[in-house]
Order: structure tokens, then sequence, then C-alpha cells
């Protein structure tokens, strides 16, 4: 079983595993039909309708589908069995997803440090640019935390895998 939450709302999905586009939707019986039209990209008819799905993004530690259906985007956070007998037992793992250090993803110059010491950043903020083979390149934070430490100043000539920010 999985949970799949869409805006604020979440269905309970049971999949038959003899037949995997069948099941139930919050006990209701369904069935679609799904066929791939390129990479990423499906056509899915249900309930005598077609929706063009493109998968824009997963975010696997997380379990976070993005979908572009018939022109809008969807975020569906999945939650399966196991999370949900984790949760039952109430155990939180998210912790363990944290990024603790944010190293160089290749050698370059530092550009411009935009985080300082304590500043609480989300996922996707901006921490610093760097420079590497005319390029600039944004480096953003992997996951939610407080910066604990700066390795690096504007203008430092950095190598690959160097310890750029640290977190709390």
């Amino acid at each position: 079983m999985y949970k799949i939450t869409v805006n604020n709302q979440t269905f309970e999905i049971e999949i038959n595993k003899d037949n995997p586009q069948t099941g139930t939707i919050n006990g209701k019986p369904f069935a679609i039909e799904m066929t791939p039209v390129k990479r990423k990209v499906y056509q899915v008819t249900y309930n005598n309708i077609s929706y063009f799905i493109l998968v824009k993004n997963f975010e696997s530690f997380e379990k976070i589908l993005t979908l572009q259906v018939n022109h809008q985007t969807l975020k569906l956070k999945i939650t399966d069995e196991v999370d949900l007998l984790l949760e039952n037992l109430g155990i939180d793992y998210s912790d363990s997803l944290k990024v603790k250090e944010v190293k160089a993803p290749m050698p370059g110059l530092v550009l411009d440090v935009i985080v300082e010491e304590g500043t609480e950043v989300k996922k996707g903020d901006n921490l610093l640019i760097l420079e590497a083979m005319k390029m600039e390149n944004n480096i953003k934070s992997p996951s939610d935390g407080i910066v604990k430490s700066i390795a690096v100043t504007k203008g430092n000539a950095v190598e690959k895998n160097e310890l750029l920010v640290s977190f709390d």
C-alpha cells in the first residue's frame, strides 16, 4: 500500500501485483492504460480520458515525484509500507537524510560566498558561486539546515571534493 499526498490531499493506493495497471484508490477500484510515448513521457488513460504525463523529477531520499500532467505541474509525496511502519513505531529517520557537508563538485574559483555562519538555509538555496571552466556554477544547499562553518572565502581556488560549507 502507498499513501500519495498531492496538494494537501492524501490518497491510499493499493496496486494489484498481478496487474499493476489495476488496484484501488481510497478503497475504490481503478484501471488505467499506460503507454510510454518517449523517455519520461507517458500517455495514461483513466475513465476514458487521456492524460500526457512527463516525469520531471524524482527525489529518491524524500520520495517526491514531480510530474507535469497536461501542462499542470504536480508534486507527489510518496509514502510506502516501510515508511508507514516506521511512522507507527515512532521512528523518524529524516535526520539521517540531512547532509552535513557540501564539497566542491569540481576544481574552480570561488567567485562569491552568499551565506554566512549561522544562516538558516532551505534545500535549494544558493550557498556560493564557483567558477569552473569559465562557467559560473551556483552551489546549492542539498537540504534544510543551519550553516555551521564556511571553509572558503571569495577568491579561493578549490579542488574537487574540497570542503566548502558544513551544517549543524
